[in-house]
């Protein structure tokens, strides 16, 4: 699922600047994409209402913001052998490269309801491949850079 998001006014405590080692480091000065937080919210709401969850019954939504302006999303998929389930953020990447692909600016997460949930580390490690610069990610302690998310993260720069 995907929609067109012109970004708005940024709401939300932006005390996370994505720099320091990290090559997809913090944007410059007046180059920070501005986010709407709360349409991206609801993003993520409207894709848990797809989540696939007969077993645990914990639908999550996910919802980033592309650099071309995209908005793309994804929900969890469960599967009978637990190990296969699909978190979110695996469907949302998914979404985004079949919507023409693109690195992400801005992502959020939210449970069944809309509570803004913190990616696991399988999910920060794949949010960190398909990052832009600076991306930044509203969690349950305010809106992180990735580095303060996935300190040291391992990526195709090691490779």
């Amino acid at each position: 699922m995907n929609e067109d998001l012109h970004p708005g006014n940024d709401s939300g405590n932006d005390s996370g600047n994505d720099s320091g080692g990290d090559p997809g480091g913090g944007a410059s000065p007046g180059e920070e994409t501005r986010v709407d937080w709360d349409r991206l919210r609801e993003a993520a709401v409207a894709a848990l209402e797809h989540a696939y969850v007969p077993y645990s019954r914990f639908p999550v939504g996910a919802a980033a913001l592309t650099e071309d302006g995209r908005v793309v999303s994804g929900c969890n998929v469960e599967n009978a052998s637990y190990g296969l389930t699909l978190c979110a953020e695996c469907s949302l990447v998914s979404a985004l490269h079949m919507s023409g692909g693109g690195r992400l600016v801005a992502f959020v997460c939210v449970d069944g309801h809309g509570d803004v949930l913190m990616p696991c580390g399988r999910c920060r490690q794949l949010l960190h491949e398909h990052r832009a610069p600076g991306l930044r990610l509203l969690t349950v302690s305010g809106v992180r850079g990735m580095a303060e998310v996935l300190p040291d993260a391992f990526g195709p720069e090691n490779l």
